[in-house]
């Protein structure tokens, strides 16, 4: 979230922050699960699972050959006489140091470029769903977009996609050089200025799944992260209709005082609410900002708590982010602001 700075700051600046980093950090616990630790080694994409299988496929093979290899040195160097006399011979020389390696690893790349020719090969499907992803400092801008490449929706730092089925991710940067990577559902692709790249991601089950940024890009590489949300096909399918209708209309007093400050603070100059004044496109797109599960590029779980104490601490929690601590609302209109935020879903 990014909201433009005012000059006019209220006096109880640390009254309003106290009880906004307090909310935050009561609420900063795992409050979006995930299916599995974020790690190459359990695969839960057809993506990953084939990188994981040559990695012990190539794993296996060069431990093989290390462990024949330390065999044969400790033999040579210590092993009985007629032992080493015979491994002095020419005929071992020559098949343990040339014939030897030369099958294996050689068994072992054709195995590689058959492994990888079957990849891409899977990778011409069908897509059945499009996304774009868009690298920024420090966040992800998704976008999801029709078979002709129009937009459908946008969202940001969590990318949902129907389960077992796959998807085209489009990556592309705005600024510097990111690198996309969900360890659990596909390999690391670069994300290049000036260049769009293609990943395909499949999940096998529903599930979340981390990803992060893998390639340092700034001061807050390391909060870079972003949630891969894989559901049913029918969820999926109901989840991004429900994302292409604009913000309900608030109904409460609270909830309407919220969004008149939103408008007053000139939020709209950066972000977008759809079916509202807001169409700034600096920030992320907050039309359903309450459904996500997190915030901040997966810094912190979602919660109005959360909401407080990034609008006011956005510089403690992630320092060098282009959204400005805003300390200028009291604590009563920073509840409502928040409940306003929540209640987008």
């Amino acid at each position: 979230m990014m909201l433009a700075p005012s000059p006019n700051h209220s006096p109880n600046i640390r009254a309003t922050m106290l009880p906004a980093f307090l909310l935050a950090a009561a609420t900063a616990g795992p409050a979006f699960a995930q299916d599995a630790m974020q790690s190459a080694l359990l695969a839960r994409g057809d993506g990953a699972a084939s990188i994981l299988e040559i990695t012990w496929v190539l794993a296996i093979g060069g431990g093989l050959i290390f462990v024949a290899v330390m065999a044969a040195c400790v033999a040579a160097l210590a092993g009985p006489d007629a032992l080493r006399t015979a491994l002095s011979r020419r005929g071992w020389v020559v098949g343990a140091g040339v014939v030897f390696p030369v099958i294996v690893l050689t068994a072992l790349l054709v195995y590689t470029f058959i492994a990888a020719a079957a990849m891409q090969r899977a990778e011409r499907a069908p897509a059945a769903a499009r996304v774009q992803v868009v690298g920024e400092l420090w966040w992800w801008r998704v976008r999801y977009l029709d078979a002709g490449g129009g937009l459908l929706v946008e969202t940001a730092n969590e990318i949902h996609i129907p389960a077992g089925q796959p998807v085209d991710v489009e990556l592309v940067s705005r600024d510097v050089i990111h690198s996309f990577w969900v360890p659990n559902l596909a390999g690391k692709l670069d994300m290049i200025p000036g260049k769009t790249n293609r990943l395909r991601l499949q999940a096998q089950a529903p599930g979340t799944y981390r990803g992060q940024c893998a390639e340092f890009c700034g001061a807050q590489h390391a909060r870079m992260a972003l949630l891969v949300v894989a559901q049913p096909p029918e969820a999926y399918a109901s989840w991004l209709q429900a994302r292409q209708r604009p913000a309900a209309e608030p109904g409460l007093p609270q909830l309407q005082q919220g969004r008149a400050l939103f408008a007053a603070a000139r939020c709209g100059a950066c972000h977008t609410v759809r079916g509202t004044d807001a169409t700034g496109a600096m920030g992320p797109d907050l039309t359903h900002v309450g459904s996500r599960l997190s915030l901040a590029a997966a810094v912190l779980p979602n919660g109005q708590g959360a909401l407080a104490g990034w609008i006011v601490g956005t510089q403690h929690i992630k320092p060098g982010s282009r959204m400005p601590a805003y300390r200028q609302f009291s604590g009563e209109e920073l509840r409502a602001l928040t409940a306003y935020l929540a209640s987008l879903r």
